[in-house]
C-alpha cells in the first residue's frame, strides 16, 4: 500500500494509458482508504484525548460521580460513607444547637453557682453534681428552644441563615420535630428525677417562654412583637438563669436559706442590660428576611444603624454601672478586678464598634458573635464581684 501511495505522487507526469489506468485507480483507492484510516485515527486520538481531559476533570471535581458511572449505583449529594457520615451528622447537629447559646448557658450556670460558695469546703462532690445536673438539663432545654425557633422559621432562615440544617435541607421537618421533642422530654425528665424545684421551675418557665416566642399559632409567636420578644429573652437570660440556678445550689444542694447577696443582685441587673442588647442585636443581620415575612423587629422599625448604636450605648451604661459597683466593694482585690476588668471591656467594645462596617452583613454578624464573647467574659468577672 505504501508503494502505491508513493507511486501515485511521484508519477503524475506519465502519459495516460489503458495499462496505467488500473494502476492509477488502484492508487487512488489506496489513497482514499489511507485518508479514511488517517481521519479515523485522528478522530479516535482526538476523542481519546478529550475523554482523558473530561475524565480527569470529572475525577478532580466530583470523584463520586465517576464511581457512580463505573458501578452504576446512584450517588447522593454528599459522601454517604460511614467514615464521613458521622462527622457530617455531628456538624449538622452542632449548627442546629446554636453553640454560642449553649456556651453562654453553661458559663452562666457555673458563674451563678459559684456565688453560692461561701467557704472552701463548699467545693464538695455534691456541688459539682448539682452544677452538672443543671448544665445538662439546661442544655437539653436549650436545644428544644433553638430547635423550635428553627422549625418555625424555615422560610425566613432560607434568607437570613441558609446554613442552618433545616433551612439547607440537611434536616427534614420530621427530623427537627423528633429532635426538639426528645430533648424537651429529656430535660423535664432529668429536672424531675433530680428533685430540685428551682431547677424544675427554671426549665418549665424557659419551656413556656421559648414556645410562646417561636411557635406559629394564634395568640403566640411573640417574636413578631419587638418589645414582647425582648422581654422573653430578658426573663430567661437575666432573671431565670441568675435567680433559679443560684437557688438550685443555695437551697437544694447546700440546704441553706434563700438569701440574695450583692453579687446575685449585680448579676441580675447587669445581665438585664446584656439580655436586652442580645434581643435587639440578633435582628440586625436578619433585617432582609424579617422585612419579607413581616417580623416587626426594632431593626425593621428603626433601621440597622440606630439599633446598633442603641445596643452599644446600653452596654457602655452597664459597664459604667459595673465600675461603680466595683468601686463600692470593701475588698481591694475585688475592687481592682471589677473596675479594671470593666474599663478594659468597655474600651474594647467602643473600639470595635467604631471600626464595624454597618453596610456589611458579615461584619455585623461578626460583631454579634463578639457581643456573645463579651457575655462570656462578664460571667468570668461576676464571681469576683463582692
Amino acid at each position: 500500500m505504501k508503494s502505491l501511495i508513493i507511486a501515485s505522487f511521484v508519477s503524475p507526469q506519465l502519459p495516460y494509458s489503458s495499462s496505467s489506468k488500473g494502476c492509477y485507480h488502484a492508487s487512488l483507492r489506496a489513497l482514499k482508504q489511507n485518508k479514511v484510516i488517517r481521519s479515523q485515527s485522528s478522530y479516535a486520538i482526538h476523542n481519546i484525548g478529550r475523554f482523558k481531559r473530561t475524565f480527569l476533570l470529572s475525577r478532580k471535581h466530583n470523584t463520586s460521580i465517576v464511581a457512580s458511572a463505573v458501578s452504576e449505583q446512584p450517588v447522593g449529594p454528599g459522601d454517604t460513607s460511614p467514615q464521613s457520615s458521622l462527622p457530617n451528622a455531628l456538624n449538622a447537629f452542632y449548627r442546629f444547637s446554636r453553640p454560642h447559646t449553649v456556651i453562654g448557658t453553661a458559663l452562666s450556670i457555673v458563674s451563678v453557682s459559684l456565688l453560692a460558695v461561701q467557704k472552701l469546703s463548699d467545693f464538695s462532690p455534691l456541688f459539682f453534681i448539682g452544677v452538672m445536673e443543671a448544665i445538662v438539663a439546661s442544655f437539653f432545654m436549650n436545644i428544644y428552644i433553638v430547635g423550635l425557633n428553627q422549625l418555625s422559621d424555615i422560610e425566613i432562615d432560607k434568607v437570613n441563615k441558609p446554613y442552618l440544617p433545616l433551612a439547607s435541607g440537611e434536616y427534614s421537618v420530621k427530623t427537627g420535630v423528633l429532635i426538639v421533642s426528645s430533648f424537651a422530654l429529656m430535660s423535664f425528665w432529668l429536672g424531675w428525677i433530680v428533685g430540685s424545684w428551682p431547677l424544675f421551675w427554671a426549665l418549665f418557665v424557659s419551656f413556656v417562654l421559648g414556645t410562646a416566642y417561636s411557635i406559629n399559632i394564634p395568640m403566640l409567636r411573640w417574636k413578631r412583637f419587638a418589645l414582647v420578644a425582648a422581654m422573653c429573652i430578658l426573663a430567661v437570660r437575666a432573671v431565670i438563669v441568675q435567680i433559679a440556678f443560684y437557688l438550685h445550689i443555695q437551697t437544694f444542694v447546700y440546704r441553706r436559706l434563700a438569701v440574695f447577696p450583692k453579687p446575685v443582685i449585680f448579676a441580675t441587673g447587669f445581665m438585664s442590660f446584656f439580655s436586652v442588647v442580645i434581643a435587639l442585636f440578633k435582628d440586625i443581620p436578619d433585617i432582609v428576611g424579617d422585612k419579607i415575612f413581616g417580623i416587626q423587629s426594632f431593626t425593621v422599625r428603626l433601621g440597622q444603624k440606630r439599633v446598633f448604636w442603641i445596643c452599644i450605648l446600653l452596654l457602655e451604661v452597664a459597664y459604667g454601672a459595673a465600675i461603680l459597683v466595683g468601686a463600692s466593694s470593701p475588698f481591694l482585690w475585688s475592687r481592682c478586678i471589677t473596675i479594671f476588668g470593666h474599663v478594659i471591656l468597655g474600651l474594647i467594645l467602643w473600639r470595635r464598634a467604631k471600626s464595624t462596617d454597618l453596610e456589611n452583613k458579615s461584619a455585623i454578624t461578626s460583631f454579634y458573635m463578639f457581643i456573645w464573647q463579651l457575655f462570656y467574659a462578664e460571667y468570668l468577672l461576676i464571681p469576683l464581684v463582692r
